[in-house]
């Protein structure tokens, strides 16, 4: 009966505004939650065949998609590890529980406050722990499977944790007295220490010795170099001898350098390698003819530059992580390491993925494959430190929305108020 069908409509019409009204409840009620997605309700309309002369409403049903897609405004924080991808990829996470009982399934979010806990890993107030791939000791990602979860742990960060690089490079610019080899010098020899630091962050030192060849006349232009090695017992690590130019176009520059024991002098990088107590260590003197490195001129021995690397053991002070999601740790001591490297998730329909609490989301057969790309590179964006991501919702038109729906509910409601009439007139009919 098409009165009946009339009546059943409207009551579909109801139930479809009132989970329109659910949504935008939601979207109303998370206006202020971080890396909130804004749900949305459409309405289809149903089609019921009916005999020619009449019609039947078929009513309405209607659809509930989360816009996941959608991306919201970034607000700059005061904490290094809040954190907003700037694109379209989606940040690795865990649940805390997950990682009490040994798993790390993985979810993803958008946005996230992360803080270390009291085990070290860097957590949300939710309970949400970030996860990357580790670094080795030398600050490098080894090459993990971007199909799969597997290399990708939770980020644990030791705040009490110590860092120190050994010395593996010293760098010399010395000038040497050319009057210390002429005949009847009485000079002798010049002496430098130059601190390192060992494989454990310890202090030694390297002696270095320069001894010039005294002639009988004239002048020999010629010096011994030895370095000795305090962490060594002070035992001679390389012996070179070294003649310098006194010709009018390069005088003073270094013309030859013979090894007498040590690693080979490289003329080309002007190098050599010498090993001490924690292994080898390249000492740069310079290349012949140039006047970098080491230079013979007038009557004063002048250390001009002495640079290495290296540092003693410092204590970590900061935690951040830069748009390519590489998670740095900085040292008291000036130096920074890459402890993890963050990737970031892409997968092919976004809106696809399953909405969890949390604004957390799960990859699903309906939302594809996912795929684990280089922050800054690819499709999926940067990451921002000091950073969160809003909501999506306007409130302005969820309210708007909020109007419509009540009207439409109201008029669905007098549409079955007034079958409710017709049915009484139609039993009236009888009296």
């Amino acid at each position: 009966m098409t009165i009946s069908s009339s009546l059943n409509a409207s009551v579909a019409g109801l139930a479809s505004n009132a989970t329109r009204l659910a949504s935008i409840s939601d979207n109303i009620a998370n206006s202020a939650t971080y890396g909130y997605k804004r749900a949305v309700t459409d309405f289809h309309s149903m089609v019921i065949s009916s005999g020619r002369g009449t019609y039947s409403a078929g009513g309405v049903r209607t659809t509930n998609t989360r816009l996941i897609d959608q991306r919201g405004s970034l607000v700059a924080t005061g904490n290094a590890t809040d954190l907003a991808v700037r694109g379209r990829g989606m940040l690795p996470v865990t649940p805390e529980a997950s990682v009490a009982n040994g798993e790390n399934p993985m979810l993803l979010t958008t946005t996230g406050s992360f803080r270390p806990d009291e085990q070290g890993f860097l957590r949300s107030p939710a309970g949400l722990i970030l996860m990357g791939w580790p670094a080795t000791v030398d600050g490098a990602v080894p090459t993990f499977p971007r199909d799969a979860v597997d290399g990708l742990e939770p980020i644990k960060i030791n705040s009490n944790q110590f860092a120190g690089e050994a010395t593996t490079r010293v760098d010399l610019a010395v000038n040497l007295p050319a009057t210390s080899t002429e005949a009847a010098s009485i000079t002798g020899a010049e002496t430098l220490s130059i601190e390192y630091f060992d494989n454990l962050g310890k202090s030694a030192n390297l002696e270095i010795n320069f001894t010039p060849t005294v002639p009988a006349t004239g002048a020999s232009n010629e010096w011994t170099m030895t370095v000795a090695d305090s962490a060594s017992g002070g035992a001679v690590v390389g012996e070179y001898t070294l003649t310098f130019d006194d010709t009018r176009g390069g005088g003073g520059t270094l013309l030859a350098v013979a090894d007498v024991s040590g690693g080979p002098y490289d003329a080309a990088t002007g190098t050599f390698s010498v090993n001490v107590a924690g292994g080898p260590m390249d000492i740069t003197i310079g290349t012949p003819g140039t006047s970098t490195g080491l230079t013979q001129l007038s009557d004063a021995f002048a250390p001009v530059a002495i640079s290495k690397n290296g540092t003693p053991v410092g204590s970590l002070t900061s935690i951040e992580v830069d748009p390519n999601g590489f998670v740095r740790a900085s040292f008291d001591i000036g130096i920074n390491r890459v402890l993890y490297q963050i990737p970031l998730v892409d997968v092919s329909h976004v809106n696809g993925l399953e909405s969890l609490d949390q604004q957390t989301y799960r990859v699903t057969p309906n939302s594809g494959s996912f795929f684990l790309w280089d922050a800054s590179d690819g499709p999926t964006g940067d990451i921002v430190g000091f950073a969160r991501e809003e909501s999506t919702t306007d409130v302005a038109g969820e309210l708007t929305q909020l109007i419509q729906t009540q009207r439409a509910y109201s008029s669905n409601a007098k549409v079955i108020q007034t079958v409710d009439e017709m049915l009484q007139e139609t039993t009236n009919i009888k009296r």
